[in-house]
Formats: C-alpha cells, sequence, structure tokens
C-alpha cells in the first residue's frame, strides 16, 4: 500500500486520475490532494473519504511514495524536483520534463521496460496525441521496421483545458439559438468571440494547435519529438500538422506510414487487433473512444503512392489513455518492477 499524491488534482485530467486509481484498485494507504492557492481548502471526495486539497506552493510533500502530476509545465519545473528531492517518485504530464535527456518518457505497453533500469526520480507522460498513436506504430514497426511517418491530428477541444470545452459550448448553444437565421454560407450566425482558440472552433476546424515555433506549433514538435524518443528511433522522419476540431474527447490521427519492408494489409490488421491497449474498428470515431481505455485503429489500407507504406486511422481518449490512465499504468509498472518501494 502507497502513500499518493496527485497534483493539479481539481482540474479536468486530476479528476480523470482520481477515478482511474479507483477504478483500478491503486494500493493506497493514503492519498493526498494538491492544487494552486484558489483551490487549496476546498474538499474532495475519494472513495466515500472527504480529502482536504493542499497548497501545492507551501504544503509538506514528505512520507509520500508516488505522486501525479497534471498542474502543468510551470507549476512542474518548480515543484516536481522538490517532490522527488522528499522521497516520492514523479509521474509527470506535463511537457516539463518529456526532453530531459535523463528522464524516462514512457508508454508503459511500448518501452515500460527502461524504467527498469532507470534510477530517475522524475518520469515524464507523453502529450496525449503522441501517445495515441505509439501502440499501433510500435506494432507496425515490430512487424515491418519503421522508417517515416506522416500524420494529420484531429485534436479534441477538452486538449486545451476546461476553457476550451468551454468556450466550444458557447458557442454551439449561440449557433442553436439562430438555426432558423442560419444560410448556407453560415454568415448568418453571430458567434460569441474567441478566447482560447485563434478563431471560430464551431462549425470549423483549426490548422493550429498549440503556438507557432517558426513554422510549426508546438504540438507538431512534440508529437515529432516525443515519437523518435518513445520508439527509441532517433532516425525516424516524422512530419506532423495538428488540426484542432469541434469534438469534445477524442484526439483522431490520420497515419501514412513507411516502412523497411513491405508491410501485408490482413497481417497488420491482425496484429493491430491483437496488440494490448488496442481495439480495431473498421471506422473508430472519438465519441466512441471517449471513455474508454484502448485506442481504437481503423480505415487499414495499402498506400500506393509511397513504397512499403501503410495508411491508418487511430483515435483515443485524450484525457484517460492520453493522459490520466498512462500516468496511473506507469505507476502500476513501476510496482511490478520492484521500483515502488514504501
Amino acid at each position: 500500500m502507497y502513500s499518493v499524491g496527485v497534483f493539479g488534482a481539481t482540474g479536468q485530467v486530476g479528476s480523470v486520475i482520481r477515478s482511474i486509481l479507483i477504478e483500478r484498485s491503486f494500493p493506497i494507504s493514503k492519498i493526498r490532494f494538491f492544487a494552486s492557492s484558489r483551490s487549496a481548502g476546498s474538499k474532495l471526495d475519494f472513495r466515500g473519504e472527504s480529502v482536504l486539497v493542499e497548497d501545492a506552493h507551501k504544503a509538506s510533500f514528505d512520507g509520500l511514495d508516488v505522486c501525479i502530476f497534471s498542474a502543468g509545465a510551470s507549476a512542474s519545473k518548480v515543484l516536481a524536483p522538490k517532490v522527488a528531492q522528499a522521497g516520492s517518485l514523479v509521474i509527470d504530464n506535463s511537457p516539463a520534463w518529456r526532453m530531459h535527456g535523463e528522464v524516462p518518457l514512457v508508454v508503459p505497453e511500448v518501452n515500460g521496460d527502461i524504467l527498469r533500469e532507470s534510477s530517475s526520480k522524475i518520469i515524464a507522460n507523453p502529450n496525449c496525441t503522441t501517445m495515441v498513436a505509439m501502440l499501433p506504430l510500435k506494432t507496425l514497426h515490430d512487424l515491418y521496421g519503421l522508417r517515416r511517418v506522416v500524420a494529420s491530428t484531429y485534436q479534441a477541444v477538452s486538449g486545451a483545458g476546461r476553457a476550451g470545452v468551454e468556450e466550444l459550448l458557447e458557442q454551439l448553444e449561440s449557433a442553436g439559438s439562430s438555426l432558423g437565421e442560419l444560410s448556407f454560407d453560415g454568415k448568418a450566425v453571430k458567434f460569441p468571440s474567441h478566447k482560447v482558440f485563434p478563431t471560430t472552433i464551431a462549425a470549423n476546424v483549426i490548422p493550429h494547435a498549440g503556438s507557432f515555433v517558426d513554422h510549426e506549433t508546438t504540438e507538431e514538435l512534440k508529437f515529432v519529438n516525443e515519437s523518435k524518443k518513445i520508439l527509441g528511433l532517433k532516425s525516424l522522419a516524422v512530419s506532423a500538422t495538428c488540426v484542432r476540431v469541434p469534438v469534445f474527447t477524442g484526439h483522431g490521427i490520420s497515419i501514412v506510414a513507411e516502412f523497411d519492408n513491405a508491410p501485408d494489409h490482413d497481417e497488420a490488421i491482425e496484429a493491430l487487433g491483437a496488440t494490448i491497449g488496442v481495439l480495431y474498428d473498421p471506422v473508430p470515431t472519438p465519441l466512441y473512444s471517449a471513455g474508454r481505455d484502448e485506442v481504437l485503429v481503423g480505415r487499414v489500407r495499402v498506400d500506393r503512392s509511397a513504397p512499403n507504406s501503410l495508411a491508418f486511422f487511430v483515435v483515443g481518449d485524450n484525457l484517460r489513455k492520453g493522459a490520466a490512465l498512462n500516468a496511473v499504468q506507469i505507476a502500476e509498472t513501476l510496482i511490478s518492477l520492484g521500483k515502488l518501494s514504501k
């Protein structure tokens, strides 16, 4: 039984972490919740117990065995080393530590074995979009030898936090109230002003997720760099275009993957369907992925426009496997490897 801390416990991902710890019967002797000063002093229910939310910047971290962070990169850079120094292992869901040379970036089904030899007290959780692609790409790489990945993402608004969800809701409600005036070009609908996204997200798609770095976005760079690190393929060629879509939960990715060896369509489908954490679905959709632990893979076909290539579509719940579930699975992996001790 372990003393567990959840940082960012009152947030969108934090609430899913709390649920998953209960669902998976994680061996907890004591649970502690941490958040910003705005939420400190409130209480959250956990297995019928009312637990006080502590101020993350003022609390003592003594006695914690493992902590799951979903408090943002700025807070993680400050707090994660302090929590680790106090004796806890830290599993961080922010981008703060992902590309740090000494910090493992882990999807347990893909590269969980690297935890066996790691001495790092901080372990990084990948970006939610990268996460969705890793399980099918690892399976196909083991079969055919992955050389190049071209990805176009369809990212849900919950990836931008609760504010993103609320902005889409507000715009949809506005559109619904003016449906009688809707013209074919959509100009009759007056949407509320946008704040979270660079333009209106309702009835629209936005080829801009994250913030721009030169001609790419931070979301695109995360997918490119994290894929190479997780798969252990430094020379892998990766291209990504990240697009925000008016979907509440579930990141989708259209992928064209090129291999060293010619892939077989039927063999690939069979292997994907047998992969732990993957569910084969001929037409995978975000709506069906919401609330599921598995990522859904479908529309698998040989791409004849490039040698040795497969095209497929994968979608997964960005709040579960894309964030909270993977973090808890990392903790479970640490236990199974004997790396998490009281």
